[in-house]
């Protein structure tokens, strides 16, 4: 995370892959609250394509773009050299591995998941990330996991901003390389509390999830 900000290849290749989502996707960002690049957050969004990182963060103020980070499955974007390249040079993603029912992280069963997430916001960096988990269809949203509970728990003063993107699905759908121009929205609600004292896991993901549907149009 602390990588200067003033990599050539970084400023030119972030500029392009910005001008090219919008591009493609015609994004409209609507913000309920002015954004802060100042507040540490986490943003969270339903999830229904593989461009859904990338529109999140070519959404938010150019400022902003060096202290927000996208949460990426490790399997995926570590895939290729291209991948590779663009999740940890470009968006400085932070790539976390999968786990599968039955499987035991390489380092043990007790190796946290979400070691370097905190980390993330530790020092003061906000992250984007999809509470469902995998990819659903765009046309429900899907029950979240207990990730965003633990990581908010860890950091119950750090703001939860969710984020409804539309259209998505019908840029990139799922199962298909080929790309289609589309109109698509990014709506980013209002900042939400962590987790409360006394509050229930299912009650917390309740919450954030009826805070995330409110904003589908």
């Amino acid at each position: 995370m602390s990588e200067s900000r003033f990599s050539p290849d970084r400023r030119l290749v972030s500029s392009l892959l910005v001008m090219l989502c919008r591009l493609l996707t015609g994004i409209r960002s609507r913000w309920l609250t002015l954004p802060d690049a100042e507040v540490t957050r986490i943003y969270y969004a339903n999830h229904s394509s593989h461009l859904d990182g990338l529109v999140i963060w070519a959404s938010l103020p150019k400022n902003m773009r060096e202290r927000v980070h996208p949460v990426a499955a490790a399997d995926y974007w570590s895939g290729s050299r291209l991948k590779r390249y663009l999740s940890l040079r470009i968006f400085r993603a932070v790539l976390v591995e999968r786990r599968t029912p039955g499987s035991t992280p390489a380092d043990g069963p007790r190796q946290d998941l979400l070691q370097s997430l905190k980390q993330a916001l530790e020092e003061g960096h906000s992250l984007i990330l999809f509470p469902e988990g995998t990819r659903g269809n765009g046309e429900q949203l899907n029950a979240f996991k207990s990730g965003l509970y633990h990581l908010s728990k860890a950091w119950p003063d750090v703001e939860l901003v969710p984020v409804w993107l539309e259209n998505l699905n019908r840029v990139l759908p799922k199962g298909s390389r080929l790309v289609v121009p589309i109109m698509c929205s990014a709506t980013f609600g209002s900042p939400l509390p962590g987790v409360q004292a006394g509050e229930e896991k299912q009650e917390f993901l309740a919450r954030t999830r009826n805070a995330l549907e409110a904003l589908e149009p």
